[in-house]
């Protein structure tokens, strides 16, 4: 069953509002990285990894599973099918890789967040807390390269139908 042209544009803006959400918070999560990594001030990284744990557990993973399942829907109910042009399975597969990553990745992030919630400034303790940024920085930012990947494939359509598509 394929959507009426009122409800395909729709669903192609609510979409597009989820998924350009979340490349938009993953952005400012990368700020929140890139600042953290580059500071001095022990303030500001323990402000840095509560802002990251809240951007991600609010914004980050409902975002990433709203993007995924409204592209899910897309496909299935448009002329563009699930299965019948290889875009849109890259487009699906790359992005439930990403909300995958994103979710087994959340747990180090609580835990780091949960560092910084003691008040203690133990040398030890800093140095721990600081140890995790690098990967946050992978994480985002490898995230980031996908989630665009994503957009480019969506955007652009590059055509070639799968054996499914007759």
């Amino acid at each position: 069953m394929i959507m009426s042209p009122g409800w395909r544009k729709f669903a192609l803006t609510v979409h597009l509002v989820f998924s350009v959400g979340w490349i938009g918070v993953v952005i400012a999560y990368l700020v929140l990285v890139i600042a953290a990594m580059t500071s001095q001030d022990e303030r500001l990284l323990r402000a840095t990894w509560a802002s990251m744990q809240l951007i991600g557990q609010f914004a980050i993973v409902p975002l990433a599973f709203l993007a995924f399942l409204t592209g899910l829907i897309m496909a299935l109910f448009t002329k563009w099918g699930l299965f019948r042009h290889y875009w849109v399975i890259f487009s699906l597969v790359l992005t439930l890789f990403a909300v995958i990553v994103l979710w087994q990745h959340f747990e180090p992030l609580q835990y780091y967040a949960g560092l910084t919630a003691h008040h203690a400034s133990e040398v030890d303790e800093i140095a721990m807390i600081r140890a995790g940024l690098p990967s946050e920085l992978l994480h985002a930012g490898v995230g980031l390269l996908v989630l665009l990947v994503v957009q480019v494939l969506n955007t652009y359509k590059p055509q070639g139908e799968t054996p499914w598509a007759r």
